[in-house]
């Protein structure tokens, strides 16, 4: 039964944002306006598991019907009848309720802005019914990982943890053109919108490439900017970006418009890898 559930929200993907946002609590207390807490980053761990659960769970939901057509998508969970769909709504209901309640336990400003993130994360599931910039809100969806956590830490905004959103809705945006190149011809026989829908293959993809560029730029510029405040900080940052900007450019060059065959490769393993190793070596240079 859990086994079906974890499948549901592909809980797996979660390591995409979640290595973002260790940075983001780590990059509040490397500025010493708090001290460590493990109960705040356990909590921000919480709020990060039942934000995405909310999401992906609302996603399939209501995308159920759409995901029976799709023969690619017709295994899933609820069009396979394995979880049915008022089941997945209460995960939803569920979630959401106790990511609003980890961060009331955090602190004011937070609870504040929790309707907010709600607002993005379970959103984006219907704006691929009316815009093809429906990537770009998924990328700001999980762009909230790193201000959110540095937030429950250091309790007010900088310009740190907004760079390395700005890098991570850029590279989320990229890369889910990247797999949303699998459901063209779907999309546009349905009048769903997406950007290979829009522009084709090759187009999309350019477009891909110019999100990963801006994600690098950001990236490299955060990096360039915390040597300039912390002068003690040492290659370590410097080889993370390098390594995550080279894996950028090696998920272009697994898909072309006429082959799509490692676009799983792209999409999930590549981007596992980077945020994973990019946010460890980060890390270690704080601590080091």
């Amino acid at each position: 039964m859990l086994r079906n559930y974890l499948s549901l929200i592909k809980f797996s993907h979660t390591i995409f944002a979640l290595p973002f946002a260790l940075l983001g609590f780590f990059l509040a207390y490397l500025q010493g306006s708090s001290p460590f807490s493990l109960r705040l980053l356990l909590l921000v761990l919480a709020c990060m598991v039942f934000a995405r659960t909310a999401a992906m769970a609302f996603n399939r939901y209501l995308d159920r019907r759409f995901d029976s057509l799709n023969p690619r998508t017709s295994i899933r969970e609820i069009p396979a009848g394995i979880v049915t769909p008022g089941s997945a709504l209460t995960l939803v209901i569920g979630s959401s309720l106790m990511f609003v309640f980890c961060t009331w336990l955090i602190n004011p400003l937070c609870l504040a802005l929790s309707p907010v993130a709600l607002a993005v994360i379970l959103g984006y599931s219907y704006t691929k019914r009316f815009t093809a910039l429906c990537h770009l809100v998924l990328g700001l969806g999980l762009s909230l990982a790193p201000i959110g956590a540095y937030l429950a830490l250091a309790g007010r905004f900088d310009w740190l943890p907004l760079l390395y959103s700005a890098a991570v809705l850029c590279w989320v945006s990229g890369f889910d053109i990247i797999y949303a190149l699998q459901d063209e011809e779907f999309d546009k026989a349905h009048q769903l919108h997406s950007l290979p829908a829009l522009f084709g293959k090759a187009g999309a993809l350019n477009l891909s490439v110019l999100l990963h560029l801006l994600c690098g730029l950001f990236l490299f510029f955060a990096v360039y900017l915390e040597s300039a405040l912390y002068p003690e900080f040492g290659w370590l940052h410097w080889l993370a970006a390098a390594f995550f900007a080279g894996l950028l450019v090696y998920q272009h060059t697994l898909v072309r418009p006429d082959d799509l065959s490692r676009v799983g490769l792209a999409f999930a393993t590549t981007n596992g890898i980077g945020s994973v190793v990019f946010s460890v070596l980060v890390i270690l240079d704080i601590f080091i």
